[in-house]
């Protein structure tokens, strides 16, 4: 992606309604956000200045103040990466979208879009994420039966974290067995696509190995970003295998 042109930096905001103008340090910042996303830094928040995803006002001195809104639109675009794996370049063009007031094709249809703002409301409209799910839970919202959980964990086609409880991945991993199982597909039948998920994540970890060895903030950044980029390119080429192979089957 070509650089942006250099722009002026915005002035801090002035004193007003402490509600609207409050503005935070970099520290702040990262004391408002660590709690959703413990792995954020100085470093990632200046790597997403540098690839301008956000643009902190600075005061005469130099140092970066972010006012509520930015606060926001970086809660939101971090959401993004965790939960939908989007690269920074699409986030960016999503962004920029937001900004001109449209609608962005990633956008579920009924999310509010503003110029700027950025609320927690949109976020969860567009990231679709839900909290962390119980056993329990996930069988209600699967209909799956707790045999077919059983064998799922089984063949690591899901996975309960320390605590015991299961994400939005693996809800979307047991709907989707619940549709193949309508074709006769069973959890067993499935044991080559874990296989093969485990390729690709180790193509991944050997493609990124010689850029790993740094251990500051940044790099973990931008080897983060390079593997979603990865990721994306590798769902990319399976699904046009895939869809090739299916269409010939339409044509026969």
């Amino acid at each position: 992606m070509s650089a942006s042109p250099a722009r002026e930096p915005k002035p801090a905001a002035d004193v007003g309604d402490p509600a609207k103008t409050h503005v935070f340090t970099i520290s702040e910042v990262l004391r408002e956000l660590q709690h959703e996303f413990p792995d954020l830094s100085a470093s990632k928040l200046r790597f997403l200045e540098e690839r301008d995803l956000v643009e902190p006002a600075r005061t005469p001195s130099g140092y970066r103040k972010y006012c509520a809104a930015d606060v926001e639109r970086l809660r939101f675009i971090l959401a993004l990466q965790r939960d939908r794996y989007m690269p920074l370049d699409v986030i960016k063009q999503t962004m920029d979208a937001i900004d001109r007031g449209e609608t962005p094709e990633a956008l579920p249809e009924s999310a509010p879009v503003g110029p700027r703002e950025v609320t927690g409301e949109m976020a969860a409209a567009i990231t679709g994420r839900s909290r962390p799910m119980s056993r329990k839970e996930l069988r209600a919202l699967s209909g799956a039966t707790r045999g077919m959980l059983d064998t799922l964990e089984k063949f690591r086609i899901i996975t309960a974290d320390a605590q015991g409880n299961y994400s939005h991945h693996d809800l979307k991993a047991v709907k989707a067995v619940r549709v193949l199982a309508r074709y006769g597909l069973e959890p067993k039948h499935l044991v080559g696509i874990r296989r093969s998920a485990d390729g690709e994540l180790d193509l991944i970890a050997r493609a990124m190995a010689p850029h790993a060895a740094r251990k500051d903030a940044a790099a973990r950044a931008r080897v983060a970003e390079s593997s979603k980029e990865m990721l994306q390119s590798l769902k990319d080429l399976r699904a046009s295998i895939m869809d090739s192979a299916v269409e010939q089957i339409d044509k026969s």
